[in-house]
């Protein structure tokens, strides 16, 4: 009887912190749904935080006719960024990981302690250096000997990705970091039988090591792409006109444009007052609108994810 209390209690107290870590979890999602989904004539009303006394799409219109100007492209073309920052990431990252991991060249223990300095050292360390760097791009001194002078490439796109080629993208060093685990966790005997069968240096990379690392490249897929869509701080530093989702709606919804966002709010839906409540609504719908593509994708690969994600980064 003793033994059966006593499991019964553990099972009920782990039940218990799993409801209230579910709940704590859940409980932003539960509040986020009524307000994005409630007309704004009804926000504030004692009869619409958990259900909505009238339903309504007003918040769901404004981000397709204010933040996306009756233009869904600007959602794909933040998605096609993401993706091709992500391309270049997974690429770069996993060449990077391989030669610090399978190859042997003075000064490698050097490269990898500066891979985690970048990763360590708080990104907006670089921003001066990195920002005078693009200002006044040059080559070698190529450009001011051709051109006779150098080339300003702030507020570029082809700036971010020279970043993402260079290592300097977004946690980037964190990508070179797990495939050098992962490379180093796999057995020299691939390598060897590949040299034995004739194959050099980089057809044992991509024909043999390469697609035993899925796994992790779909890891740091996912991830790449899931930080490179939400990045506003390199998006706003170095292609600050750029068509990004987050970015838009970071500029939209500053304090500042409170009103501003109301009164289009009030004329657009041919309502008579708005309460403090509208703008938050707005700005949550537009949130929420940018997060959809993020839990579509998110939706397909969360198997593989859950299944790779322990394995890549800590092997070796």
């Amino acid at each position: 009887m003793k033994s059966k209390a006593r499991r019964l209690l553990i099972n009920l107290f782990l039940a218990s912190l799993i409801i209230g870590i579910c709940f704590a979890i859940l409980y932003p999602i539960l509040t986020l749904l009524p307000m994005i989904f409630t007309d704004l004539r009804e926000l504030g009303a004692p009869d619409s935080i958990w259900i909505p006394s009238k339903f309504g799409v007003n918040s769901i219109e404004f981000v397709f006719r204010s933040i996306l100007q009756g233009k869904p492209v600007i959602i794909l073309q933040s998605l096609l960024y993401a993706f091709s920052i992500c391309a270049i990431q997974v690429f770069m990252s996993a060449m990077a990981g391989y030669a610090l991991a399978r190859t042997d060249f003075k000064g490698r223990n050097i490269v990898f302690f500066l891979v985690i300095f970048v990763f360590l050292i708080p990104r907006q360390s670089f921003l001066i250096t990195q920002y005078l760097h693009f200002k006044h791009f040059d080559v070698l001194g190529l450009f001011q000997l051709f051109l006779g002078h150098d080339v300003d490439l702030i507020n570029q796109p082809i700036t971010l990705y020279l970043l993402a080629i260079f290592g300097f993208s977004v946690n980037q060093s964190l990508f070179i970091f797990i495939f050098r685990q992962a490379f180093m966790g796999m057995p020299q005997e691939l390598e060897d039988a590949a040299m034995i069968d004739g194959a050099g240096f980089y057809r044992t990379y991509f024909k043999v090591m390469l697609p035993n690392a899925v796994p992790t490249i779909l890891t740091v897929a996912v991830l790449a792409f899931v930080w490179a869509y939400g990045d506003t701080y390199y998006t706003n530093y170095f292609h600050t006109d750029g068509p990004y989702f987050g970015v838009i709606i970071d500029k939209t919804f500053k304090d500042a444009n409170n009103w501003y966002i109301n009164n289009q709010a009030r004329q657009w839906f041919d309502t008579a007052d708005t309460n403090e409540l509208a703008f938050e609504a707005l700005k949550q719908a537009s949130i929420l609108t940018f997060l959809t593509p993020l839990l579509i994708i998110y939706f397909f690969v969360q198997k593989r994810l859950v299944e790779n994600l322990d394995r890549a980064g800590i092997v070796g």
